[in-house]
């Protein structure tokens, strides 16, 4: 029986501080070695809420709505159909897409898992963590690390997930600047750029200390897609060195397959005083300044 009240959900930007591409399988999938932190600022993060109907239906609207039409195809309804298992359970989604498409940040994982989330309460299914993560790795290999939520290193094809706070201890304070030019860049066609090129996974080796210690250890480790990016998306170039050029500016690199670079910092102010900065100098860019 569907719930009936109106609730709601923030789907935050899914930041890949490092990824290895250790291993291509014969099927052509990949598997990856991967530091995954979200978004904690609304600004960056999509909103997914849910309200009664008597159709499974999906409205959108948001600064990027109009380049994501509610269509068959749509993760969120994908979500929601696999939810619901071919049984008559309605509900009116409605999506306020806050985040650029094809982006590197996993928009369209986060608003599935968001939905996934939202609909087992609301439709009063009773789907455990482990369920739901079996559903959604159907629909992608960012959607178990999305229903977790919470810094983890991710292995595999996305399935193997080591919850930081379990493992190595939380992470220190620290905030990104998230930077996107403005360009989509379809994670399918970045990783047919890397053509097979692979490299050995390197987790972290223990909690770093402070944001400036975190720099240190994900210096020592790199972004297998960021070159086959850059390479197809020259914009991405200008991005880097914007946000290598900021005050305070620890680290700056491609968030998975991109075109969303991010800029590592230590103070909220810092990070701040840089997204206003390149918001002013780059009205063209989607820029926001989160913790993480």
């Amino acid at each position: 029986m569907a719930g009936s009240n109106r609730a709601e959900r923030l789907a935050p930007a899914k930041i890949n501080l490092f990824l290895h591409v250790t291993h291509k399988r014969p099927n052509g999938y990949h598997e990856l070695e991967s530091l995954v932190v979200f978004a904690r600022d609304p600004a960056a993060s999509d909103t997914l809420a849910v309200a009664p109907d008597a159709q499974l239906a999906l409205d959108i609207d948001g600064p990027f709505g109009d380049g994501l039409a509610a269509e068959p195809d749509n993760l969120v309804l994908r979500a929601a159909r696999l939810l619901a298992a071919d049984r008559p359970l309605g509900a009116r989604l409605s999506l306020r897409k806050n985040l650029p498409l094809a982006s590197g940040i996993g928009g369209g994982s986060a608003d599935a898992a968001a939905a996934l989330r939202l609909l087992n309460q609301f439709w009063q299914l009773g789907h455990d963590d482990d369920a739901l993560a079996r559903l959604g790795l159907a629909l992608g290999a960012d959607l178990p690390v999305c229903l977790l939520g919470q810094p983890a290193q991710m292995r595999g094809m996305g399935e193997i997930l080591l919850p930081l706070a379990n493992s190595l201890g939380p992470l220190p304070p620290a905030w990104l600047v998230l930077v996107n030019p403005g360009v989509a860049l379809p994670t399918r066609e970045v990783f047919a750029a890397l053509n097979g090129a692979t490299s050995p996974a390197d987790p972290l080796p223990r909690c770093p200390g402070s944001a400036a210690d975190l720099a240190i250890l994900l210096r020592q480790r790199r972004n297998d897609l960021e070159a086959p990016a850059r390479f197809l998306a020259p914009a991405i170039d200008p991005v880097l060195a914007a946000l290598k050029a900021q005050s305070g500016c620890l680290l700056a690199r491609l968030s998975g397959s991109g075109a969303t670079c991010f800029g590592l910092f230590a103070e909220a102010r810092l990070a701040e005083h840089a997204a206003r900065g390149l918001g002013r100098a780059q009205p063209g860019w989607w820029v926001a300044a989160t913790a993480i």
